[in-house]
């Protein structure tokens, strides 16, 4: 079972069973029925267990220091430990303890525990790291008092030993004050250690439930907090939750789970209310004279305002990507309907050239860096761009540029010359052929050729070809085509930005 599968919240009864058996196990019932009917959360109770020898045989018995006795007076002993284990398992929590010592890994290990957990005043002791190590449990460390350097070296020591493991935000303090409990450290961990589940362990006020809310919403995959159940005989502390105040804690998280939605990775879905309601906003599109049918209808042809109707062409449907051309008449003031008109969409086709850019990357395992800015050139138009064009990647711009220039099977690129700007390709991925000044040079991968500025130039590929294009600064505006209606072509480039992870 993959314990992080899902949120995991932690109910640390710690020694709150006060050593009664009987009231161990009622507070494992009582905060069982809270859970019921939940299955967004996995739930654990964690015990702790102390072995003899963690405490010295000299003061074992003493009196005066108060957590030796509180420690040494709860305890359950082996048949009561191991029978609250099994109420805590029966009642469906995963089952996690603290082992304060070596010998209590071995009683983790024989029980079967689901889960070990470090406390923070162990998180630096490598003796029991060792000992926890050679467990093939998960591993669950909370950070209070820990120097980051300590941290790093705990995250490497487990990463390394290919260790399932989390970590968790923890402010030592018993309770700890509001404004102590630093919950921006969960974003610090969790760009610091990718990958790493990253929880918070919490000793605030039981009543306050905007800490968890914080917490789930920056994307914390663990939440402790010490529970109990208050009687006549045991009172609770000022850090542990009831059973009505967890279960509000839990609801809590619950209420932002829904709020927060779905996916972090992809942009969320739209409700019909949603475009409902924004659709009556738009503005709608009227012919600002009389169009006839097959004609193009330009942007002086139509106006825009409000109201629209059902069906009527709207500011959002329209942009330089898509045109429209009319299928019948249309009067002076009607509305366009998208019913009596045809739209083509150019957007469509620089998708598909983005969709086969990236697929040559992936083929070619060219890396990119996170974003780079495109320039899809189409010297005659779109329609055209798999005949004459090329896709420009900008890495950098300086006194030096570095840019890649990227052509698919069967492209040229029209002859060219720059005033400004002296280059050298380095062939990544492919082949090209270079005409310059009416010689060609034909290049694989690997090959090296120079331009010089004033050179006339030009290139095909017959299998597509990445070029690393190292020059002088990129100028906007210094390339000169030898076809001068390139030149005075305004729309022959589409400027967009580029994520790689879409190659993901």
């Amino acid at each position: 079972m993959n314990v992080f599968e899902k949120p995991l919240f932690i109910f640390e009864m710690a020694n709150n069973h006060m050593g009664d058996l009987d009231h161990g196990i009622r507070i494992v019932r009582e905060f069982k029925k809270i859970t019921e009917g939940i299955t967004e959360f996995n739930f654990s109770i964690k015990l702790q267990h102390r072995d003899d020898s963690f405490f010295h045989p000299a003061h074992i018995h003493r009196q005066d220091h108060k957590l030796i006795k509180r420690f040494v007076e709860t305890r359950l002993g082996y048949d009561g430990f191991k029978r609250l284990t099994e109420e805590i398992r029966n009642n469906g929590f995963l089952t996690m303890c603290t082992p304060w010592d070596e010998p209590s890994v071995d009683l983790m290990e024989e029980l079967d525990y689901d889960i070990i957990k470090i406390a923070s005043c162990a998180f630096n002791d490598w003796p029991l790291w060792e000992r926890v190590a050679k467990s093939n449990k998960p591993i669950i460390a909370s950070t209070a008092g820990a120097q980051l350097d300590s941290i790093d070296q705990v995250v490497s020591f487990l990463s390394h030993r290919e260790k399932k493991f989390a970590i968790m935000h923890c402010v030592g303090e018993y309770p700890c004050a509001k404004e102590n409990l630093e919950l921006n450290q969960i974003d610090f961990f969790k760009e610091r250690y990718p990958g790493v589940p990253i929880g918070f362990s919490t000793h605030e006020d039981p009543n306050n439930v905007d800490s968890i809310k914080i917490v789930v919403a920056k994307g914390a995959h663990l939440y402790e907090k010490h529970i109990g159940v208050a009687t006549d005989k045991y009172a609770l502390n000022a850090y542990s939750a009831s059973p009505e105040q967890a279960k509000a804690w839990v609801d809590s998280a619950l209420d932002t789970l829904v709020m927060c939605g779905g996916s972090k990775t992809k942009r969320k879905g739209f409700t019909e209310k949603e475009m409902s309601d924004l659709g009556i906003l738009y503005r709608g599109a009227y012919a600002s004279k009389d169009i006839v049918a097959g004609s193009k209808i330009e942007g002086a042809d139509m106006f825009l305002a409000m109201p629209n109707i059902e069906g009527q062409l709207v500011a959002n449907q329209m942009s330089k990507y898509n045109e429209f051309y009319a299928e019948k008449d249309i009067k002076k003031g009607e509305p366009i309907m998208t019913a009596d008109i045809q739209t083509k969409h150019l957007r469509k086709q620089v998708i598909e050239i983005i969709d086969e850019l990236r697929n040559m990357l992936v083929e070619s395992r060219v890396a990119l860096p996170p974003y780079v800015d495109l320039e899809i050139s189409y010297h005659y138009g779109i329609d055209r761009f798999h005949e004459i064009g090329g896709i420009l990647v900008q890495v950098l711009n300086r006194e030096y540029s570095k840019i890649l220039l990227v052509m698919f099977p069967g492209q040229s690129y029209p002859k060219h010359h720059h005033v400004q700007k002296d280059e050298s390709y380095h062939i990544l991925y492919g082949d090209l052929t270079v005409d310059i000044e009416g010689t060609e040079h034909k290049l694989e991968k690997g090959g090296l050729l120079s331009v010089n500025r004033g050179q006339v130039h030009s290139f095909k590929t017959k299998g597509g070809v990445i070029i690393e294009e190292i020059a002088t600064t990129y100028i906007k505006g210094d390339s000169y085509y030898a076809d001068d209606s390139i030149n005075k072509r305004s729309n022959r480039k589409t400027l967009l930005t580029f994520w790689p992870e879409w190659m993901k």
